[in-house]
């Protein structure tokens, strides 16, 4: 197979959904039905809602599944399929945000019962910002559902989407039967087998006679009163709005029991798009280019507890890449060889030769890589565009509690940091004693303070601050805080040396902007602060 065939053949794409509306046994069935798992229970689900939190806290601390599952690779009839997956927790951090942008659409799962809940919305806008396909599994059927018209215009209303029921559900709960797909006209009715791979189907026509016998006459009543209303009142399928992000193709089953999981894996492939270009300035660079390209979106280190190691994750935007080529590492100013390049396949890390456009590689960072640097081909020098930065929303302050591992604890928070899953900040002229720590969700404190200790022995001392907004200095020269009137606000640094105040309402970045008519803010990121 050449090049330009092993590309279109690719499918990359993450999932996202609020906690427990059941991500991780979708993703599941789908390395079931690929062959990557002989049995389902691979991927480890939740054993119970109330657990959600610390469960996952406790698979993180234990780089377990949010890591290994973070990128997984499988074959499905002649296709090759990279799922991204994303931490459905509560309280998430940037890795989320970055995840999406290595992906080329989402597959948004939402609990039958619950509908749109908060996580999905913000996740959703950062897919509307990359004008990238949503794909959305209603799961959980077989439980008590709420209405399907109703999920549907929650989905329009909530995330400004319009939708469109590719199938559409017979009953819920005990009741649930299976789906009638609209665009073949046909029932698909299931039966149960057991967990195994693949729920039994029976397609029948919707007028078939013998189908109150199979699904009863009141579930069958229901169906054709729904299939007329839908046919009536919903919008027309449109795949070029789907792949522009402003039409959502909506599919109903159970991943837990796989009614509806593989129709729905078969439609979702037709619908999206082999890998797409991405802009670098000026240029676009399409998948298709035969000189490789890819850039950095993740940093993973200590994912082996027995090896130091940090693993950057790069999505590979255009051409081949090979094992032993060299490349040209655009922000570091020089070409390198790619140490153990390496995929994850289910649970597994395997080392591999090859990648195409599409694909999500690993490789070996000695801490030269950072979050969005580009890799291409030796001869090129273009930079893709930068990964968004998220202001922090939260802060604390954190010290060692024990002096004489000052060292241990610089080194462990500036790794952390060099991965993006924190920010850290230092008062100007201070040494880093003590360092201002921001992150995106709270949830990160913990994970923060797990790691050093576990990784690095440090135990910390934490103190809550009051800030929830940062803007950055922009003036030529440094400016000094003692004169500045800034109220409650506070000057730091990152620690890249830029200049940041950190404030502690919205109307306090009004009040010093006033009093300081010379002190230039930017929102973090860019643009200039009216």
């Amino acid at each position: 197979m050449d090049m330009t065939q092993e590309i279109a053949r690719r499918r990359t794409f993450a999932i996202i959904s609020h906690p427990d509306a059941g991500k991780t046994t979708l993703t599941e069935k789908f390395l079931l039905y690929g062959g990557a798992i002989a049995q389902a229970g691979v991927v480890k689900g939740k054993k119970n809602a109330r657990a959600a939190t610390s469960d996952w806290m406790e698979i993180e601390k234990q780089r377990g599944i949010s890591v290994t599952s973070s990128v997984m690779q499988f074959q499905y009839e002649g296709y090759c399929i990279n799922i991204l997956d994303t931490p459905g927790h509560q309280d998430f951090s940037e890795d989320t945000y970055r995840t999406l942008m290595a992906a080329d659409s989402a597959v948004m799962v939402i609990d039958a019962a619950k509908g749109v809940e908060a996580q999905t919305r913000k996740l959703f806008k950062v897919c509307v910002m990359r004008d990238i396909p949503i794909f959305t599994f209603i799961n959980k059927m077989d439980r008590e559902a709420r209405d399907p018209f109703e999920l549907c215009q929650e989905i329009e209303k909530e995330l400004g989407i319009d939708t469109y029921a590719v199938n559409w559900p017979i009953g819920c709960g005990k009741e649930f039967q299976g789906v009638y797909d609209r665009a073949k006209g046909k029932i698909i009715h299931f039966s149960s087998n057991g967990g195994a791979k693949a729920a039994t189907a029976t397609e029948v026509d919707l007028g078939d006679p013998g189908l109150d016998g199979l699904i009863g006459p009141r579930l069958h009543g229901q169906l054709q009163e729904d299939v007329e209303l839908l046919d009536g009142a919903s919008c027309a399928f449109d795949l070029d709005r789907v792949r522009h992000g402003k039409l959502s193709p909506v599919f109903f089953g159970s991943a837990l029991t796989n009614f509806g999981v593989e129709p729905f894996l078969e439609d979702f492939l037709r619908m999206t798009t082999a890998p797409l270009p991405r802009r670098a300035g000026e240029e676009t660079v399409e998948a298709t280019d035969p000189a490789f390209s890819a850039f950095v979106f993740k940093i993973q280190a200590n994912m082996n507890k027995a090896h130091r190691d940090r693993i950057a994750f790069m999505r590979v935007v255009s051409g081949k890449f090979e094992a032993d080529q060299e490349v040209y590492h655009v922000q570091g100013g020089k070409a390198l060889k790619l140490s153990r390049p390496q995929q994850l396949m289910a649970a597994e890390r395997e080392i591999i030769s090859e990648a195409y456009a599409g694909d999500i590689i690993g490789v070996f960072d000695p801490g030269i890589f950072s979050i969005g640097d580009t890799l291409c081909a030796k001869g090129k020098k273009f930079r893709f565009d930068p990964i968004p930065t998220f202001a922090p929303e939260h802060f604390q302050r954190i010290r060692s509690m024990d002096t004489m591992k000052r060292k241990q604890f610089l080194k462990g928070v500036e790794q952390i940091a060099q991965e993006g899953a924190i920010q850290i900040f230092k008062p100007p002229y201070t040494g880093m004693e003590e360092v201002i720590v921001g992150v995106v969700g709270t949830l990160q404190f913990d994970v923060l303070a797990y790691r050093l200790r576990s990784e690095y022995n440090v135990e910390l001392h934490t103190e809550g601050l009051p800030y929830c907004y940062l803007r950055m200095v922009g003036n030529e020269e440094p400016v000094k805080e003692d004169e500045l009137n800034l109220g409650d606000a506070k000057l730091v640094e990152d620690y890249k040396g830029h200049q940041i105040v950190l404030f502690t309402s919205f109307w306090s970045i009004g009040w010093v902007q006033e009093r300081n008519k010379d002190l230039i803010l930017l929102e973090f990121g860019g643009g200039k602060e009216e």
